[in-house]
């Protein structure tokens, strides 16, 4: 199982913009497809984007597209999601996961490995 944990979470003005890292540790995942999701209040944890292990195939929700881009390096076990053009609607637990294989899928459960979430708020 690989540890998975998430930092660059904060409070933000609408418009601005954040980095989350998230850094594995346990094993390596450069073999894995790793993901983002986000749980805001009240609603249901839902998929951002997520990205092959070579970061060939990217796949964004429609609500990131254009605004937020996710990256990995390998070599540091680490995944990023630069997020910009923030709006209060992106405030939200985001979460990182790591996906069984290198299928780059939107479905929370073929993901098996978990952080423990960062906090985001967008201020309006």
């Amino acid at each position: 199982q690989v540890q998975l944990v998430e930092s660059g979470g904060g409070l933000v003005q609408a418009g601005g913009s954040l980095r989350l890292s998230c850094v594995a540790s346990g094993r390596t995942i450069s073999r894995n497809a790793m993901g983002w999701f986000r749980q805001a209040p009240g609603k249901e944890r839902e998929f951002v984007a997520a990205l092959s292990w070579g970061g060939a195939t990217i796949y964004y929700s429609d609500s990131v597209k254009g605004r937020f881009t996710i990256s990995r390096v390998n070599a540091k076990n680490t995944v990023y999601l630069q997020m910009n053009s923030l709006k209060p609607e992106d405030t939200a637990v985001y979460y990182c996961a790591a996906h069984r294989s290198n299928m780059v899928t939107t479905t929370q459960s073929e993901y098996d490995s978990w952080g423990q979430g960062t906090q985001v708020t967008v201020s309006s």
